[in-house]
């Protein structure tokens, strides 16, 4: 698959909430690391599945909403604003995700979001906690 059907599959994967269709993009020994969360990178598509569904338990209606996406032959990066509700609070916050590519899916995303604002609309310990939900 090439970097353009990745980055669209990849895209309504996330929009239909479907974690199993979403990992189905990743390699086996994907990583997921959302920085400033202050959990180690989830390892392994196992890990980064339960990661993907935990987020979206979290926030049933997330959603992205794409501001630029720029596509290179082994990576995409996209720019977004990231909104939903956690805790029936609704929050919104520019986010970015920077994507490596390898053999067609995702070998490694890293996720970059502004805590700051995040801060002042949600209770961040709900989010930062460990994954027990």
């Amino acid at each position: 698959m090439n970097i353009q059907e990745l980055a669209s599959q990849y895209g309504r994967a996330w929009a239909e909430h479907n974690p199993d269709a979403v990992i189905a993009l990743h390699t086996e020994d994907t990583v997921f690391h959302v920085h400033g969360e202050g959990r180690p990178p989830a390892v392994g598509a196992a890990a980064v599945r339960e990661a993907i569904g935990a987020a979206l338990a979290l926030s049933p209606d997330l959603r992205f909403e794409r501001s630029r996406v720029h596509l290179g032959q082994d990576h995409l990066v996209t720019e977004y604003v990231m909104s939903g509700t956690v805790d029936g609070k609704p929050f919104s916050c520019e986010g970015c995700d920077v994507i490596t590519v390898r053999d067609g899916l995702v070998a490694r995303k890293d996720t970059y979001l502004d805590w700051a604002k995040l801060a002042g609309q949600v209770d961040l310990k709900s989010i930062l906690a460990p994954a027990t939900r």
